[in-house]
């Protein structure tokens, strides 16, 4: 059977570092969760006059994260703060692609600040700064290795994510500071934390529209890679 094309979205840094030129990343266990799915990964550069271009080409969409964030402007935010780190061309890119994919009715998973950028793009709204907005909030910022869970989520039954991972609970690593504070409209929560911090959004109007605020791609609970199982199943 011929494996569905899958694009990720890559993150961009500035001259520095691994180059003395502006250069694209993306960590090799994006691309491994979908090849062990069945999916071929395809990366895809920042050019948003190129999002449905890549779309007539694609079957679904993975929304990775990256240390950044949606520009507040985006979701109507009065204010801005400080923590608040920006790349707008990766998110207009993204802002794009994701679109496109919803008026295709694309498969899409947002892996955590892909996940913000999904909801921001379905007209909800962000926590800035989990610290300073959640009272008694966990560590979402897990001080231990990303390879190893930094807490539970609950998942609601009855939804997409539940039908997925088969369980009411997941381990997860966490690695943000921002999370989805308002949903639009018709968007279902389907995993909250301890804290009551949002860990996941879906969309069930669609046929798969999927954001997750840890990194399935780590494959730390035995859901991670049905999320992955189940993007390239609906891709296909």
């Amino acid at each position: 059977m011929k494996r569905p094309l899958i694009g990720l979205t890559l993150d961009s840094e500035p001259a520095g570092g691994w180059s003395k030129l502006p250069w694209y990343a993306l960590r090799q266990n994006y691309c491994a969760a979908v090849e062990a799915a069945g999916g071929l990964p395809v990366c895809l550069p920042h050019d948003p006059a190129n999002a449905e271009a890549y779309l007539d080409t694609l079957a679904a969409i993975v929304v990775t994260g990256g240390a950044f964030d949606v520009d507040p402007a985006l979701f109507g935010a009065a204010s801005r703060h400080a923590s608040v780190r920006t790349k707008d061309r990766r998110t207009a890119f993204e802002a794009a692609l994701v679109t496109g994919a919803l008026a295709r009715d694309l498969p899409i998973l947002g892996i955590c600040g892909g996940e913000q950028l999904l909801n921001v793009v379905l007209g909800g709204t962000l926590v800035q700064h989990i610290p300073e907005e959640i009272p008694g909030a966990l560590a979402h910022e897990q001080p231990n290795p990303r390879t190893e869970p930094g807490h539970d989520v609950r998942v609601t039954p009855g939804t997409l994510l539940h039908r997925i991972v088969r369980s009411e609970t997941l381990a997860v690593n966490s690695a943000h500071h921002q999370a989805v504070k308002t949903t639009g409209p018709g968007i279902v929560v389907n995993a909250v934390a301890p804290d009551g911090v949002i860990e996941g959004i879906e969309d069930p109007r669609r046929r798969f529209c999927l954001g997750v605020e840890w990194h399935p791609e780590y494959a730390i609970d035995p859901g991670d890679r049905r999320i992955f199982d189940a993007l390239v199943g609906a891709a296909r």
